[in-house]
């Protein structure tokens, strides 16, 4: 553990994984007891501000993405989505009335509601309509249902037959379930998503390492910029610590104005 944090200098992250295999080893594997290791050198945790984009660069890299791409960007960036929660999304989840969008089993088994844009709401309901069209044929195929999650496809094994449980983002192809080996529709899977958003930054000459979570930390800002509290945005992103979403007062445009460099 020493050797990794004083010669290796890895990441605190990287120590801890490393951590917790050698206690995995010996409690599970080699089943003995492991002496203290408390003692070892621990990697220093340093704070990364997260990379944002200005109203500016989201629009020009928006204007690089179209179709499908370019409304889950709109999505993930709008609703503050993570990659994986937007890929998840069922038709069930898209309250138009309401204007809400609920995360179901997010990041700690936890739902949560966020805001549905009021400019979206048209173009996602007519991809929708083309949604319905795939799901029809699938039906007409006599395809299994999509993946439910965990016991609930015990409870009811005819639900992912059902127009509600189907993805908003489904996958053109079939793929085969890894667990079942049943072949069914899966959603549009990560890479596909995170290749179009990395060729979207570049072809927009962004100068900013951009990710699809990039998206996720610009809502975030942007709504902190625009006055909204801390305690809102910490619902909206499904935090469990308000210090985690505290990060973004860091990097929050409003908090700088009235600050003038002594340069100027």
């Amino acid at each position: 553990m020493t050797y990794l944090a004083v010669e290796q200098n890895v990441a605190i992250s990287t120590q801890n994984q490393a951590f917790n295999s050698i206690l995995f080893l010996f409690r599970h594997v080699l089943d003995k007891k492991i002496d203290d290791i408390s003692e070892a050198v621990r990697a220093k945790g340093n704070r990364r501000l997260p990379v944002v984009l200005t109203k500016q660069e989201i629009g020009r890299l928006f204007d690089k993405l179209s179709g499908v791409n370019l409304l889950m960007a709109e999505i993930i960036y709008g609703c503050g989505l993570r990659l994986q929660e937007c890929l998840q999304l069922r038709v069930k989840d898209i309250d138009f009335e309401r204007n809400a969008v609920t995360i179901r089993i997010g990041k700690g088994d936890k739902d949560r509601e966020t805001v549905l844009p009021e400019s979206l709401k048209d173009v996602l309901a007519s991809h929708l309509q083309k949604v319905r069209k795939i799901f029809d044929k699938d039906r007409a195929d006599d395809l299994p249902g999509v993946q439910l999650p965990y016991a609930f496809e015990r409870k009811s094994p005819n639900a992912g037959k059902e127009w509600p449980w189907f993805w908003v983002f489904p996958s053109n192809t079939l793929s085969v379930d890894p667990i079942t080996n049943i072949v069914r529709r899966h959603h549009v899977f990560r890479g596909h998503m995170q290749k179009r958003i990395k060729h979207a930054a570049i072809n927009a000459n962004i100068p900013k390492r951009i990710t699809v979570h990039t998206l996720r930390h610009s809502f975030a800002t942007h709504l902190l910029e625009s006055g909204h509290d801390i305690r809102t945005i910490q619902d909206l992103l499904g935090h469990n610590d308000l210090n985690t979403t505290m990060i973004y007062t860091h990097v929050a445009h409003k908090n700088r104005l009235g600050v003038k460099s002594p340069l100027d």
